[in-house]
């Protein structure tokens, strides 16, 4: 607790300075409990808003906001995309399409974690462009990279929908193979795009790879404050609660963990894969993979490309990997591969 207080004051020292500073006038006028009072308000008004600088690290390593990576210099031919959301801000994309027959391949959306920014990942792209044969869209939220604004809950939930509007406006994407795939936060982000009404019928497939079940839930395994048990959820200024969305989601989904993530626990990725609406799904855990490298380990490409070359003849022939029970029914079969 002390660490996570000594973080956030020094991130927001002049606001936390007033707070101090006015609890001490108040004292002097009004006596010690409304100087309490006002200064437990200040405090509580700070640790909610500073929730972002917990949460979101745009600027991880330090140069993150200014240098952004080309697909280049991986030899990816790409075109950089700047689009304006609805909330009026420009969002950096770059669209790396395959040479021949692009219109024909699928195309993936690709958001990534919370720190640094999407050319960062590019080693990751690289090896789903080439061994995957797909297009890849790859978004950089708000606030981050070379887009503007500031990160926010609702603004990459707008920034998502933007890129997916993009690629349905494109003439030579296929609109019926659209796929998502989100590590960590981008998980919350894809599976928050793949569970609204207005999108979920348009997602062809859905990849999640250790994302988490919900900030609120990351929160007690992170801090162990046990008071965070019964904090009301109203408490968190960032939710992300994936673990409600994914019961509305329609398309193919493949949930992917490494079995060492240290940061978010592999049974959180069961608890998704649990709770997924979708009848088409599967559950992947990665022996050795830690959080941000599972990626790297043996036969992860090979265990995506197999349940994207499923996709369409599960989705139209009730396949192997289809439940054998309705979206309702409490008890689903647990599909778990370890590769």
């Amino acid at each position: 607790m002390y660490h996570v207080l000594r973080i956030v004051l020094y991130k927001v020292w002049v606001v936390s300075t007033l707070t101090l500073f006015s609890s001490v006038i108040v004292f002097w006028f009004y006596g010690f409990l409304t100087a309490l009072l006002v200064f437990t308000l200040g405090m509580t008004g700070i640790l909610y808003s500073a929730q972002d600088l917990l949460l979101y690290y745009p600027n991880d390593p330090p140069d993150s906001r200014a240098f952004v990576l080309q697909p280049s210099n991986y030899k990816l031919p790409y075109e950089s995309i700047k689009i304006i959301n609805k909330d009026g801000f420009k969002i950096h994309m770059f669209l790396i399409k395959q040479m021949t027959n692009s219109s024909l391949k699928p195309t993936m959306i690709f958001f990534h974690g919370n720190a640094g920014n999407m050319g960062q990942r590019l080693s990751n792209v690289s090896g789903f462009y080439h061994k995957l044969d797909i297009n890849i869209l790859m978004v950089e939220y708000r606030g981050y990279g070379l887009s503007e604004g500031t990160p926010s809950e609702y603004g990459l939930y707008s920034d998502a929908q933007a890129a997916f509007d993009y690629l349905m406006q494109r003439t030579d994407i296929d609109p019926t193979k659209i796929m998502l795939f989100g590590r960590s936060l981008g998980g919350a982000v894809a599976i928050d795009l793949a569970s609204r009404l207005e999108y979920r019928s348009k997602i062809w497939a859905l990849v999640v790879e250790n994302t988490f079940t919900s900030i609120p839930d990351m929160a007690q395994i992170i801090l162990k404050w046990r008071c965070l048990l019964w904090l009301p959820e109203c408490c968190h200024k960032n939710k992300y609660v994936s673990i409600k969305k994914i019961v509305h989601v329609m398309a193919p989904t493949l949930v992917v963990c490494g079995s060492n993530d240290a940061l978010v626990p592999p049974s959180m990725a069961k608890e998704l894969y649990m709770k997924c609406g979708a009848i088409c799904k599967k559950l992947i855990v990665m022996p050795g993979g830690g959080h941000d490298d599972t990626w790297t380990c043996r036969d992860y490409y090979t265990s995506v490309q197999q349940f994207l070359i499923n996709v369409p003849s599960l989705s139209e022939n009730m396949g192997p990997f289809f439940d054998d029970v309705t979206k309702d029914s409490a008890n689903r079969h647990s599909i778990v591969h370890t590769v």
